[in-house]
């Protein structure tokens, strides 16, 4: 599913608990679209309620903040039926999470040329597209590094999309 539309004027990132991936690909996703002079609603969700109303996980924010990203006063939680109606690109971190999406919007009884768009967040990158972003929960520094870079590069690569409209 490709989608070559103009730039949307909100995104909502979501992984599974909006304590690692998304919580950091929010901020990443907000200071590159500063940078690059776009005006967006960024936000975070997850498709899981364990972790509503906690701060990030503790080394993505120690992670995030050594590449100059503050995570700290983000609050996780879970994707809503709303979000589907306030939101024009909810951009997935792995295909289960993008499933698990479709089924939602799939729920709702909304026309759906007024629901937001889904789509993998890495399906843009011409490096990491189509890929997962690998949840680093169960991992090591090295796998939260990771995600930093996937991200970084993945979300450059939706704002350059953009540029082509």
């Amino acid at each position: 599913m490709l989608i070559k539309a103009c730039t949307p004027s909100s995104v909502l990132l979501v992984c599974l608990g909006n304590i690692c991936r998304s919580p950091t690909a929010e901020e990443i996703f907000r200071q590159q679209a500063a940078i690059a002079g776009l005006s967006l609603k960024v936000d975070s969700a997850g498709t899981g309620d364990w972790h509503i109303g906690h701060a990030p996980d503790e080394r993505s924010q120690r992670h995030a903040k050594s590449h100059g990203y503050n995570i700290s006063k983000l609050v996780a939680r879970q994707v809503s039926a709303d979000d589907f109606r306030q939101f024009d690109l909810i951009l997935a971190m792995d295909s289960q999470n993008l499933a698990d999406l479709q089924a939602i919007k799939d729920s709702l009884t909304d026309p759906v040329d007024t629901l937001a768009k889904l789509a993998l967040f890495s399906e843009e990158d011409p490096t990491y597209g189509g890929d997962d972003v690998p949840d680093p929960y169960h991992g090591d520094a090295e796998d939260f590094e990771e995600v930093i870079k996937r991200i970084e590069s993945s979300a450059q690569a939706w704002i350059e999309s953009w540029k082509t409209c």
